[in-house]
């Protein structure tokens, strides 16, 4: 599909996300494929009255990247570091180092976490399969597929060394993203994250295929503070419907979810696009002004550490 082809923000939901931060985005350099540069997609951004971004990589932390880009003017960019198995896993050092060069958010295993690796349950048909499935797919055929990444133990409590990265986590003050995570392995992170002091929170995609979290566990997270992710490729994948989507933030609350993109792939629309989109399909369902600038701008602000609008 070409860029004409795709659907484009109406100019009130541009209004309504001005200033928002897109908290999930995959863009280039990358190991594979992504429809945008990070350096451009700043000015992208800061031309559709944006705030700005987090990088998001499975693989390699994005820290040294944000800071280059904002060198160079146009929106902020955020810096990240996912724990996967290419920055050894559950590393606390790996978390020390981001943090000291201006990490913002910290993910959870995404691509590596044992969850993923085990994960059976199927896509409605005809959804589009993640492209990081495919690297995933060659790493095996090469020989070099790495363990799982564990976050409990057998018995289910934490393992000293997660235990170690939420310390650091709370001590920079970074946001915390519980990954592709089980339920039951994001129920016990999210707890422990609030009793070490860890003042930002986010359920990565709860409606994504290796989460499927249901509304009363996900009632349960924002309870406890934590923000839920509705990350707007999940439905428009096919990996959740829309009505489930919808009727998720409903319930939970718009004051406790927090819309992203999760864009760059080359067939998806454009990334600077995604906010917008998203703010569209919200009204067109009955939520309100107010209830879609909190979820992309107001709680989007908030997790960067970017000042309040009015």
């Amino acid at each position: 599909m070409t860029d004409a082809q795709h659907p484009r923000p109406s100019e009130r939901a541009r209004e309504l996300v001005r200033g928002g931060f897109d908290v999930h985005v995959h863009v280039a350099p990358d190991v594979m494929e992504r429809r945008i540069a990070d350096s451009d997609l700043a000015h992208t951004f800061a031309e559709a009255g944006l705030g700005g971004f987090v990088l998001k990589s499975h693989y390699v932390p994005t820290t040294e990247r944000a800071a280059v880009v904002n060198t160079l003017g146009g929106a902020r960019a955020v810096g990240a570091v996912t724990l996967n198995a290419a920055v050894g896993g559950m590393n606390p050092i790996a978390v020390e180092i981001a943090a000291r060069g201006g990490a913002g958010f910290v993910w959870m295993p995404t691509v590596d976490s044992a969850n993923q690796r085990a994960c059976l349950a199927s896509d409605p048909e005809g959804a589009k399969p993640p492209m990081w499935a495919q690297l995933q797919d060659d790493l095996r055929r090469a020989g070099m597929a790495a363990d799982p990444v564990p976050v409990l133990d057998a018995d289910g409590t934490l393992l000293p060394r997660t235990r170690q990265v939420l310390q650091v986590i709370a001590t920079h003050d970074l946001v915390l993203a519980t990954g592709h995570l089980h339920g039951d392995e994001i129920s016990a992170v999210v707890e422990a994250a609030v009793a070490t002091g860890v003042r930002r929170i986010v359920v990565t995609h709860p409606e994504f295929t290796s989460q499927r979290l249901d509304s009363e566990k996900q009632q349960e997270l924002a309870a406890q503070g934590a923000l839920l992710e509705r990350c707007y490729t999940t439905p428009l994948t096919g990996k959740v419907g829309w009505e489930t989507w919808f009727r998720h933030i409903r319930e939970a609350g718009p004051e406790s979810s927090v819309v992203s993109s999760d864009l760059g792939q080359p067939f998806n629309p454009p990334v600077e696009d995604g906010l917008g989109l998203a703010a569209d399909r919200l009204l067109e369902h009955g939520f309100s002004d107010d209830e879609v600038r909190t979820m992309t701008v107001t709680n989007t602000r908030a997790l960067v550490g970017a000042d309040p609008l009015p």
